[in-house]
């Protein structure tokens, strides 16, 4: 069982800068891939990043490729999401995600969320 707990959201100005850390509960942390997506009001939720459990994969939506970044730190249980130059587009709740070997672009293939953070850019 895996818990995760994100922080760091909030209101932030286009062409600003934020960073998502999430926090996870377990001893296995690095054996599970972990995902970050987001849901925007009436959109389904979709795919922003994934990183392996190691960290030599990495993979970025298209939409956010040159302007995040996804890391982790297992020894302290945790995964990161730098977003830089936002867009009002990339306002909505952004979730983080676990599942267990490998990492995923699908929702549907991560067993664990967290509650979500809001973001919210303005233009």
């Amino acid at each position: 069982q895996v818990q995760l707990v994100e922080s760091g959201g909030g209101l932030v100005q286009a062409g600003g800068s934020l960073r998502l850390d999430c926090a996870a509960s377990g001893r296995t942390f690095s054996s599970y891939g972990m995902g970050w997506f987001r849901q925007a009001p009436g959109k389904e939720r979709e795919f922003v990043a994934t990183i392996s459990g190691g960290g030599t994969i990495i993979y970025y939506a298209d939409f956010v490729k040159g302007r995040a970044t996804i890391s982790r730190d297992n020894a302290k249980n945790a995964v990161y999401l730098q977003m830089n130059t936002m867009k009002p587009e990339d306002t909505g709740v952004y979730y983080c995600a676990a599942r267990r070997l490998t990492t995923s672009k699908l929702p549907s293939d991560y067993n664990y969320w967290g509650q979500g953070t809001q973001i919210t850019v303005s233009s």
